[in-house]
């Protein structure tokens, strides 16, 4: 037995933006690693009064997220965590630096519409050509 998918524009339009939210989430992480350092990421985090062991689970939330977004593997259910990622660095840094991300040490701005895309990316599902496509039910 064979199964066609066939694609909506909803389901390309899916595709798009959970890849861009995964290439997003992979150079996220990519500074943490690379430019920071994953020492550098406990010492900020221990700074904002979080135990700083707790930088290498979001480390690997964010590269493990970004790797599921762009195969479409999972993806969709690990866009709640990551989103919820971004509201704790909303809370803990950008929230105080007003709503603008131009704002002095970056306001919130910017990482608001992203946990908006990433909810979105939830609710759509995964979208065209992704390796773990649940079947849409009809309702």
């Amino acid at each position: 037995m064979t199964t066609v998918t066939t694609n909506t524009r909803a389901d390309y339009a899916a595709f798009l933006l959970r890849v861009t939210m995964g290439v997003f989430f992979l150079v996220h992480a990519g500074l943490k690693i690379f430019v920071f350092t994953p020492a550098g990421t406990v010492g900020f985090f221990a700074s904002l009064g979080v135990p700083g062991w707790f930088a290498y689970p979001v480390i690997l939330l964010e590269v493990v997220g970004g790797i599921a977004l762009v195969l479409g593997y999972y993806g969709r259910w690990l866009a709640l965590p990551l989103a919820a990622d971004l509201f704790g660095a909303i809370v803990l840094v950008h929230g105080k630096a007003g709503f603008f991300f131009t704002n002095p040490k970056g306001g919130w701005e910017y990482l608001a519409l992203w946990i908006v895309g990433l909810i979105a990316v939830f609710l759509l599902g995964d979208g065209a050509f992704a390796l773990k496509r649940e079947e849409r039910r009809q309702s």
